[in-house]
């Protein structure tokens, strides 16, 4: 089992600590041809794929490369606004790299606020006396396991960054169950 994070969530449903640990990096290059057989737009100051999915290729996809020159934003490296680059025809064949968006802190903040009211609901809605709440909530793609401290408050300072980190290490080498 591979571990790509850790949140912890405050009572109030803050967003009190993230850690990215080992989130796969998936990446598409696809060589296309005029006229694109993908829309693209800009959302969050980034080039995403808004209609067109194929090879790999799925809407939210942000493009990353364009010929091997990196996209950051909506510019290419060289200064050329990636979006104008492929509405010319002279442009193709051209070489697209898309990819995953990295999440955003705004995103991991939202993401942490959403869950604490369903896991609060979760063990309100329990016909069982004392329930905990959501403990595990699967998905196809993922796994999101629910820890509450027995303390109800995390310890934050150097020391836990580091134990954390080689908790999760010793995960990855030998697996959960023998920790």
């Amino acid at each position: 089992m591979v571990i790509y994070g850790i949140y912890i969530v405050s009572k109030s449903g803050g967003l009190i600590f993230n850690y990215d640990n080992n989130v796969p990096k998936i990446e598409t290059e696809k060589k296309f041809s005029y006229p694109l057989d993908i829309k693209l737009q800009v959302e969050n100051k980034k080039i995403v794929v808004e209609f067109g999915q194929r090879d790999g290729i799925h809407v939210g996809h942000v493009l990353y490369a364009v010929n091997g020159v990196p996209v950051t934003g909506t510019q290419m490296d060289d200064g050329q606004n990636a979006l104008e680059y492929l509405e010319h025809k002279e442009n193709y064949p051209a070489t697209l790299k898309f990819g995953r968006p990295k999440m955003t802190t705004n995103e991991k903040i939202f993401l942490a606020s959403m869950f604490y009211p369903l896991f609060a609901i979760a063990s309100q809605l329990s016909p069982e006396p004392k329930c905990s709440g959501i403990e595990v909530l699967e998905a196809d793609t993922f796994r999101l396991n629910c820890f509450q401290t027995l303390t109800e408050m995390p310890i934050r300072c150097e020391l836990f960054d580091s134990n954390l980190k080689s908790i999760l290490e010793q995960i990855e080498k030998s697996g959960i169950a023998n920790i």
